[in-house]
């Protein structure tokens, strides 16, 4: 195994690297250059199937760290956000030498929410390696990161991971991958694909789960054999498509990409063909390979290789990069449209300002415009209104972790409920429609089955396995399963497993209720009393704890019935001749009901607005005045 670094790397420009090979997408016989000393290959799964933990062992195993050297687990997934959900948002490259092979691997998202991460940097791959679950088996982000994968035609290897776990069930999981392969559609080619069977855990690879556990050398091995080296001809006019986008605080942007054709050079000038047609030229500044977790700066790159550059302050995914004496465009990266959209708002509450350094639209503004250049999957559109932006994207998740991003950089900002984006096809009103599955135990199947019935859920099938639990697969509106999450955790007490993927739009299937219960809603601004809250969390749950500031609007708990409620949770006990304010005063009160961010998402009413601070999250009515609100929804009555 080469542990080389960086210092001891050839020339990327070695003639010696290059070899010709009859292309086969051709209908007749044409020889083109390939870089024998090069693999790229992205690593694709559903949600926490093992990707992370995988490259983890991969960076161990092949060197990158020293014997002695601390590093963390899940190296790759470095955001904080990531890092406290235990999930990977942002997809990251990082590299290995394997007997003086350089492979790029790329670490992909598996959430559903984020897929757009997961289309533009398969552009920058030749190969991938798909994980499935030995327990589990394909699970619906397989199935719509595999489609990706064999839409670019590329090829895959198919690892079996956790097969150390009990209730393990390795070769049915092959055989299910493979008629997914057949359901999808692949080509010969793809359908031929090579497995193995892994416990990234433990570190080791097999060609059989009957072998004897060592290492993951059988993986290096099946990545050189099978993963293509990459078409590259140095010789040919420059030319990169860009499928990520960075920024350093001394660099600047930077943006990166597989080079396609040619070399690049620092202080060589390129052109760049924009999203419209329109073309520039700069001066490459910084040229940025990827050596393990590092990214080393290079004098020139050639073909073949995953590259970051500088030098241009304005660029977008999908734009190409080329030769500034012929440029030539290649075909923009189609993203898949979003589905859940929220209203960004002012936070026009008494307290605006108190916590947060950004609150003015144009604050806002200006960060959701440098989000969109770096997250495809988003779109920022004008709102109702001046101070009203509408931030679109493919789940409630992808807009939840905007909205942490953001209170934790110092930004201030009201959102609206989010709701499904429809639109007219053929005539016909349409919505999204997400394929459901889940995984639950005898004691949860029933109140799950009436509520998704409840939100227009229409069951596809229902298996059950030899432990007693059964799998559901559901189709189910978009806008059916916004807060679903929330009841599903408490009706499986948290062990039940739950996975969504878009599949299309179709007719709109009708009025959904997911919210049966009213608000109670502050009546003046103070500080709210144990003395007030006693009486009325019998029959109420409450947000807020005693001695904590409200203000008038605020919700402050939900109402068992299906109406609001206006309460002066800032009341008193006055003092008299006979008795102390302070006599009687202990009292057990409930600890309040806390949300996270997506949990607050989906609990907002179609009158209310969540406050997102740096330091809180606050319900509050749309109009806070309880007058000015019982004038606006007579009115809204009335028309």
């Amino acid at each position: 195994m080469d542990t080389g670094r960086a210092s001891q790397i050839e020339s990327p420009l070695e003639p010696a690297h290059f070899t010709e090979h009859m292309s086969v997408a051709q209908a007749s016989p044409v020889t083109a250059a390939v870089r024998e000393d090069i693999r790229n290959l992205a690593i694709i799964a559903h949600v926490d199937h093992g990707k992370t933990t995988l490259v983890d062992v991969i960076l161990r195993q092949s060197g990158a760290f020293r014997s002695n050297q601390s590093i963390a687990e899940r190296v790759m997934d470095s955001n904080d956000l990531e890092r406290e959900k235990g999930i990977t948002i942002l997809s990251k490259v990082t590299s290995v030498r394997y007997g003086g092979i350089k492979i790029n691997i790329v670490d992909t998202p598996g959430h559903s929410d984020f897929g757009g991460e997961v289309e533009r940097i398969l552009r920058s791959v030749d190969g991938v390696l798909l994980l499935v679950d030995a327990c589990e088996g394909p699970m619906p982000q397989t199935r719509f990161v595999l489609k990706k994968a064999l839409e670019q035609r590329l090829q895959p290897i198919v690892v079996i991971n956790k097969i150390d776990r009990p209730g393990a069930r390795p070769w049915e999981v092959v055989d299910e991958v493979l008629d997914l392969f057949i359901e999808l559609g692949c080509s010969e080619e793809q359908l031929d694909f090579p497995y193995l069977f892994a416990s990234g855990a433990d570190g080791y690879a097999l060609r059989d789960p009957h072998d004897e556990p060592r290492d993951i050398e059988p993986l290096f091995e099946m990545i050189l054999q099978h993963i293509p080296p990459p078409e590259a001809d140095p010789a040919l006019p420059f030319q990169m498509q860009v499928t990520s986008l960075d920024y350093d605080d001394h660099l600047g942007r930077m943006f990166g990409g597989k080079i396609l054709r040619g070399v690049v050079r620092q202080g060589e000038q390129v052109a760049i063909i924009k999203r419209d047609g329109s073309q520039d030229r700069f001066a490459v500044t910084k040229v940025l390979a990827y050596e393990n977790l590092e990214r080393v700066e290079v004098a020139e790159a050639a073909a073949g290789e995953i590259v970051l550059l500088t030098g241009y302050p304005e660029v977008q995914i999908g734009e190409t990069i080329g030769d500034a004496q012929q440029p030539e465009a290649l075909d923009l990266i189609h993203i898949d449209e979003p589905t859940v959209s929220v209203d960004f708002i002012v936070n026009t509450g008494p307290w605006a300002g108190r916590s947060g350094k950004y609150v003015t639209m144009r604050n806002i503004s200006n960060r959701l415009k440098r989000e969109v250049k770096t997250n495809v999957s988003l779109r920022v559109e004008p709102g109702a209104t001046p101070d009203t932006l509408r931030v679109s994207g493919r789940g409630e998740l992808q807009l939840a972790i905007l909205l942490e991003t953001m209170r934790r950089e110092g930004f201030e900002v009201c959102v609206s409920k989010p709701r499904a984006i429809t639109k007219t096809v053929d005539g016909v009103l349409s919505e999204p429609i997400e394929e459901l599955t889940l995984d639950v135990n005898d004691e949860a199947l029933g109140a799950i089955i009436e509520a998704l019935a409840q939100r227009r859920g229409e069951m596809i099938s229902m298996s059950r396995d030899e432990a007693g639990n059964h799998r559901l697969v559901f189709s189910v509106p978009t806008r059916g399963l916004i807060g679903f999450r929330t009841d599903f955790l408490t009706w499986t007490r948290g062990l039940g497993l739950m996975s969504r993927l878009f599949v299309d739009y179709g007719p709109h299937r009708g009025p959904i209720v997911t919210r049966t219960r009213g608000s109670l809603v502050s009546k003046e601004t103070g500080r709210a009393t144990a003395y007030a809250i006693a009486p009325l969390q019998e029959r109420a749950a409450f947000f807020v704890r005693p001695g904590e500031d409200v203000y008038e609007g605020q919700v402050v708990g939900d109402n068992p019935r299906n109406e609001d409620m206006v309460v002066n949770i800032c009341k008193a006990k006055h003092m008299t001749n006979m008795r102390s304010s302070t006599e009687d005063a202990t009292v057990l009160i409930t600890p309040p009901r806390l949300f996270n961010l997506e949990q607050a998402l989906a609990f907002i009413g179609d009158d209310e607005l969540l406050e997102v601070t740096p330091d809180a999250l606050r319900f509050r009515k749309s109009i806070l005045n309880d007058l000015d609100r019982n004038l606006a929804l007579r009115s809204a009555r009335r028309s």
